[in-house]
């Protein structure tokens, strides 16, 4: 990994302990967690409207546990698709925050990225997430038998997804594109270290926040900038 590589993700650390990025973080995770409770408590309901009056006792407390297990697996995967999908609402904020900072010149020539524009990103990003997951799907099923498996192609999986979302929030602001596009070893370095965030418990929080700022200073950060003693 190359000196302006490692910069980079430092600067996108530090960003995380902002007070204006902590409130971001604290709005998206708020948002995320909102949603999955309400998805919890409707398929609850549907459930004991539906499909545990239908059952035994016996059989459904069973399926109510099964349910409860199904449930909490689709929220450790879907995690990441729902807080990406939420966090395209505040791209404008996320990437404001840190190009006005680091990068004056970028935030100056950038554009406002309105609710809408916002709204299209965390869509786009929703419907590939559960896309490709789909897909892959079956071998998260074949891998389960070798324990760790799931979690690495899932790793995978989200690394080459994250990529794209992350840097499709800069270049929203960007229409021209940035002055030096990502070339596919750090455009991989993004998508990984992104990923990897999100298989942490507590840490996924921060995740979609380090990427998108981590996608900033890639994509404005000068090549040979390698020492914090640099700035744009």
């Amino acid at each position: 990994m190359s000196p302006a590589m490692l910069y980079a993700m430092t600067l996108a650390f530090r960003q995380l302990g902002h007070p204006a990025t902590l409130r971001l973080v604290l709005w998206v995770a708020l948002i995320t967690l909102l949603i999955f409770a309400v998805l919890g408590l409707l398929g609850g309901w549907a459930a004991q409207r539906w499909i545990l009056p239908a059952l035994t006792d016996n059989a459904g407390g069973w399926v109510g546990a099964l349910l409860l297990i199904l449930y909490v697996l689709a929220a450790f995967f879907l995690f990441r698709s729902l807080a990406v999908a939420v966090m395209g609402l505040f791209t404008d904020g996320i990437v404001a925050s840190v190009e006005e900072e680091h990068y004056p010149e970028a935030a100056a020539r950038a554009r406002h990225v309105s609710f809408a524009m916002g709204l299209r990103l965390g869509l786009a990003s929703l419907g590939r997430a559960i896309g490709w997951n789909l897909l892959a799907l079956p071998f998260y099923i074949a891998l389960i038998i070798t324990g760790i498996g799931p979690f690495v192609l899932m790793w995978l999986v989200n690394a080459v997804l994250l990529a794209r979302d992350c840097e499709a929030m800069v270049a929203a602001r960007h229409p021209t594109g940035p002055s030096r596009p990502l070339d596919s070893r750090r455009r991989w370095l993004l998508g990984l270290s992104t990923s990897a965030l999100f298989l942490i418990p507590v840490a996924n929080i921060f995740a979609p926040l380090f990427g998108a700022a981590l996608a900033v200073h890639l994509l404005h950060l000068p090549p040979r900038a390698a020492h914090p003693e640099h700035r744009s």
